[in-house]
């Protein structure tokens, strides 16, 4: 099969709560990009994109639909499968993965459709039918931070992400002490997320401070040489998130032992195919990591939940979707929702969730 059309449209994703704040930044609403693409034997496939923000990550929602122009008229005629068509784009242009995410994810949508196929089938096979999510909190105050911890752990979450980074460390300390308070004894996983959030002197105070607390401390610092410089003094486990742009990164990183897991969104590395690979580099060195995303709709959603039912059980740290901050869905029956702390495998073949086009209006841009 070969792509005959690509079409973009703009979406605003507003937050349900009024802002979602991290360490370096604060949003109230995100600007989603789709991409239809259709193949000359009239499959259609969804994909999507959607960057948290503008520091959150080297990516923006303009970039984004700036790099998909520059790459759509070069994919008309292209093969729609996996490994021809990244050679295609990376052929078109260098870098923006989280551009060449939504082609990716849209493109694997389209195959699975047209062969009748879940796009877990296409990525090695599913191994459960209901993923693992964990709940992330925001920066907030200790006490509202600790309440909320206890109310998602009772909800049945297994794992809680709590925000850290951005105010003086002393808050970030009394917040991870607070939410221990609350949920210890529970078997809730927990990460403390800095964002990059941290200088390394204050990394090594928290995880002093903390040592009596079982968390994984993630990207806390702005650089892996800075992770580099804390691994080996803290005293608890390192994930890489933002650090994680490519492969070749979490080849040096796992093959290094820099860091303990990974923290991987989908659309960063570059879409499914990619993470298909990377699922297979840390099964190969037993390293724990997510398979979700930084925003997004149902399109995202589903993607992170297909990848990440292929993997290991006992690798999973579970998949992030926006759902639980959003109202609404793309896919009135099929939209993908977070139930119990766990998301179910959407049914159907490809990604399972079929959007309403209407929501998105008119394309921003056609292609083909």
């Amino acid at each position: 099969m070969k792509i005959a059309e690509i079409h973009l449209y703009a979406h605003d994703l507003p937050v349900r709560d009024g802002r979602y704040r991290m360490s370096n930044t604060e949003v109230h609403s995100l600007p989603t990009t789709l991409v239809r693409l259709v193949s000359d034997t009239g499959h259609v496939g969804w994909g999507e994109t959607c960057p948290v923000g503008a520091t959150y990550a080297e990516m923006h929602a303009e970039g984004a639909r700036a790099a998909l122009r520059a790459l759509a008229p070069g994919l008309i005629g292209a093969e729609v499968a996996p490994v021809p068509l990244h050679r295609r784009m990376d052929g078109l242009l260098n870098g923006h993965n989280y551009a060449k995410a939504g082609i990716d994810i849209a493109a694997h949508d389209l195959m699975g459709r047209a062969l009748g196929v879940s796009v877990a089938t296409l990525l090695g096979g599913a191994l459960t039918d209901r993923v693992p999510s964990y709940y992330s909190t925001v920066v907030g105050d200790p006490d509202e931070t600790a309440r909320i911890a206890a109310e998602k752990v009772a909800e049945g979450w297994p794992r809680l992400q709590i925000k850290i980074g951005g105010r003086p460390v002393e808050e970030d300390i009394a917040t991870l002490h607070k939410v221990w308070e609350r949920v210890a004894g529970t078997g809730v996983r927990l990460a403390a997320d800095a964002n990059r959030g941290l200088i390394t002197r204050d990394a090594l105070r928290l995880s002093r401070d903390c040592a009596d607390i079982p968390f994984v401390l993630e990207q806390p610092c702005n650089t892996i040489e800075e992770l580099a410089r804390i691994r080996p003094l803290v005293a608890h486990p390192v994930y890489m998130d933002e650090n994680g742009t490519s492969l070749n990164t979490v080849i040096t990183a796992a093959g290094t032992g820099l860091v303990d897991g990974f923290g991987m969104k989908v659309t960063r590395i570059g879409g499914l195919h990619p993470m298909r690979a990377f699922r297979e580099i840390c099964a190969a060195r037993s390293l724990p990591h997510t398979c979700d995303d930084s925003w997004g709709g149902d399109i995202i959603a589903a993607a992170c939940v297909q990848i990440g039912a292929t993997v290991q059980p006992r690798l999973m740290e579970g998949a992030w979707i926006a759902q639980p901050h959003l109202s609404g869905h793309y896919d009135s029956r099929a939209g993908v929702r977070v139930e119990g702390g766990h998301i179910r495998l959407p049914e159907g073949p490809g990604l399972g969730v079929v959007p309403d086009k209407g929501i998105f209006g008119t394309p921003v841009a056609s292609f083909g």
